[in-house]
């Protein structure tokens, strides 16, 4: 079944596009979320949340404003981020045993393997070094611009402007 097909009986509440969407993205879904939660359980009920989420909202999704994978790889990244933000999740991170900060401190390096889960990889090595970090920080470590200010040691304007540059030129990348 061709892709917008596929989407337009989703879209209509066909289970069976539902259960072949799940077959398709779920594997690259479940790694962008394991990428910014790092917890395989937590990880694990995210994923269940954002295809709820694309089931209820499936009518939602417009073609014209961005391709269907994106569409889903934006739900992942709200509901994970969202999950991080959240006082409960804070409060289960107070309590890390010592030997899980190495996995988050080479996670905050470990940007070559996040991309990679989604094939992005050949399109950010396109990239300068500051499109690079910044979209690291703020698209698959959900940082704030604030934050990624802070953490990259430059103005807020000029995270921003610098942001809509690098996406700018990723689109038009992989949109070539």
């Amino acid at each position: 079944m061709q892709q917008d097909k596929l989407i337009e009986e989703l879209q209509a509440g066909n289970q069976k596009a539902f259960e072949r969407i799940y077959e398709l993205y779920s594997h690259s879904t479940y790694g962008i979320i394991y990428s910014i939660i790092k917890d395989t359980s937590v990880s694990e009920e995210i994923l269940q949340d954002v295809f709820i989420k694309i089931w209820n909202n499936a009518s939602s999704y417009n073609p014209d404003k961005g391709r269907f994978f994106t569409w889903v790889l934006n739900i992942a990244r709200n509901a994970s981020i969202d999950k991080i933000r959240s006082k409960d999740f804070k409060n289960k991170k107070l309590n890390l045993k010592s030997d899980n900060f190495v996995d988050i401190l080479e996670s905050k390096t470990n940007f070559f393997g996040t991309i990679d889960a989604i094939g992005l990889q050949k399109y950010i090595d396109a990239l300068g070094a500051t499109c690079k970090s910044l979209i690291d920080l703020l698209f698959f470590k959900g940082y704030t611009q604030k934050e990624t200010a802070e953490e990259l040691q430059m103005p807020l304007g000029t995270v921003k402007t610098k942001n809509k540059v690098c996406i700018d030129k990723l689109r038009s990348k992989v949109l070539q």
